[in-house]
Parts: structure tokens; C-alpha cells; sequence
């Protein structure tokens, strides 16, 4: 497999900075095994480029789109491929975000879940020993045109991680929407939001305008990672991208495969609240 590297922007030699790689993978509906490979290549190929933290896609096991094959392809978070993205975090010493995937939450044995039976859009972040650091499963279902506000169940916590120097939460797709999730977020630190998604066209200037607006009024890092590829009802249109708390784009794709890397700096993230302090103002 090969992947267009997008690299728009890189951040000044600072010790504390952490490398982050966003993997937008090409994705096929219900080809778990290979999508599966392509993530494990993925994580593989970001640790060679000396990458700290590789984040994937939303449901880049079966696909967004599939909806009739989500029952049938959900695992228990203790399954193969969190388990198989465990080990390859701890292999290539690098922090995985896998996220996500259908999460039966009836199997799911070793962890809290928000209900007894049902799914969930489930990502794990694990460190680079492998270590489990955060769970998120999406709290917004997406109503319009879609059957994923009735086939999963939403997420109940908001949780955070260190990954080097930096305080990380993680979002997804149409939680972009939903601007009072990453107040709480700040509120509890964060200064990188990750969010996988599978945003699809032709939506591209709300994809790029709430990524953008979501870094701006936060003052936070957001990084967005999309999938490419094609189903019957709708083609992904890729665009994961790397905004820094002034809102500028640090780094792009396109909508094909690609690997995109940049530097994540918690010394900006400061620098940013203190020189324009709107989150000191706000009132509500």
C-alpha cells in the first residue's frame, strides 16, 4: 500500500513539542481484515517517520457507511483489533489513537460501559507501551440521513490523557457540531482534540469551518482524521487536517490515502491563552 504524504508545517525544535501523524486510510465497507492491515501499516509507517502519536480514522474497521454490516462486524473493547493495535503500539513505541470502532458493549467485559447491551463508535487511545490511557465512545448520533442514531448507543464520558507534555481529549465527526462538548474539554486542560471521523461530501466548508472554529474559540490544537473511499451512499472526502490554537492550518490532505505529520506544541497552546485571553472573559 502506498500513501500521499501531506507535511505542510512543522513546529520550531522544542523538547517538549510531540510529533503527531494523522492516518486518513482508504477504507472499504465490511473488509475488516484489510482495513485493519492498513491501519497496523499505518501505525508502522509513522513510527519510521519518528512520529509520538498516530491517530486513525473514524470505523475504519467496517466502514461508516455500512450500516448492515455493523452488527455483525462489532467486538467487545477487549477484541482482536483494539488488542492487535495494543501491540502494535507497544511494538513500535508510539501512542495509537484506534479509533474507532463498533463496540459491543454486551460483550465488552474489563471496562465501564453506558449500557449493558447494545453498540457503541468506540476509540481507545493507548500510549507507547501499549497501555490503555482513554476511552471515548461518541456521544452525538448522527440523525440526518443516517441510521447511526439508531443502531448505537451515545457515550457517557469525557475523559482526558498525557501523551508526552501535552493533555489530549478525543471527539467524533458530527461532535464537531456540538461546540459546548469541547468547553468541558478545556475546562479539563486539554490542549489537542482529536477527532476521527467519516465526514463525507459534499459538506466540505462545514468540515473545514468547524475544525477550524473548534481550535479558534478553544485556543486549542484540533486535529481531524478523516477516511477516503467510496460507499453506495456516500464518498468520504478525506481532508484531515492540523489546526493550532490561532485557528492556521499547520497541516493537510487531500481526499485520497495519506499520512499527514506535523509538531504539537503545549508551549504555543500557553503562549496563545495568555497573549489573547478569551477564555478568561467568558461569562457563561
Amino acid at each position: 500500500m502506498t500513501f500521499d504524504t501531506d507535511a505542510d508545517a512543522a513546529g520550531a525544535d522544542n523538547g517538549d513539542a510531540l510529533t503527531l501523524a494523522l492516518a486518513q486510510l482508504h477504507i472499504e465497507a465490511g473488509e475488516v481484515e484489510a482495513n485493519v492491515d492498513r491501519a497496523l501499516e499505518a501505525v508502522s509507517r509513522a513510527a519510521d517517520r519518528g512520529a509520538d502519536l498516530v491517530a486513525l480514522p473514524e470505523l475504519f474497521t467496517v466502514g461508516y457507511f455500512a450500516f448492515d454490516l455493523y452488527a455483525r462486524n462489532a467486538e467487545p473493547f477487549e477484541g482482536d483489533t483494539f488488542g492487535r493495535l495494543r501491540e502494535a503500539a507497544a511494538e513500535h513505541g508510539i501512542a495509537v489513537l484506534a479509533g474507532s470502532i463498533v463496540e459491543d458493549l454486551s460483550a465488552t467485559e474489563r471496562v465501564d460501559t453506558p449500557a449493558d447491551e447494545g453498540l457503541a463508535n468506540t476509540s481507545a487511545l493507548f500510549d507507547a507501551s501499549g497501555d490503555l490511557q482513554l476511552i471515548y465512545r461518541k456521544h452525538h448520533l448522527f440523525g440526518y440521513e443516517s441510521a447511526e442514531s439508531e443502531l448505537l448507543v451515545p457515550g457517557d464520558r469525557i475523559d482526558t490523557a498525557t501523551i508526552g507534555d501535552v493533555t489530549v481529549g478525543v471527539t467524533t465527526c458530527y461532535d464537531l457540531r456540538f461546540p459546548e462538548l469541547y468547553r468541558q474539554l478545556v475546562d479539563d486542560g486539554v490542549e489537542l482534540v482529536l477527532v476521527p471521523s467519516a465526514w463525507p461530501y459534499p459538506r466540505v466548508e462545514h468540515w473545514t469551518t468547524l475544525s477550524r472554529a473548534r481550535a479558534i474559540e478553544n485556543q486549542a490544537y484540533v486535529a481531524t482524521i478523516n477516511g477516503a473511499g467510496t460507499f453506495d451512499e456516500a464518498t468520504l472526502l478525506g481532508r484531515s487536517s492540523v489546526y493550532d490554537p490561532w485557528g492556521v492550518s499547520l497541516a493537510s490532505s487531500g481526499d485520497g490515502p495519506a499520512l499527514v505529520t506535523t509538531e504539537i506544541e503545549p508551549e504555543t497552546v500557553a503562549a496563545v491563552r495568555e497573549e489573547f485571553p478569551a477564555l478568561r472573559d467568558r461569562r457563561l
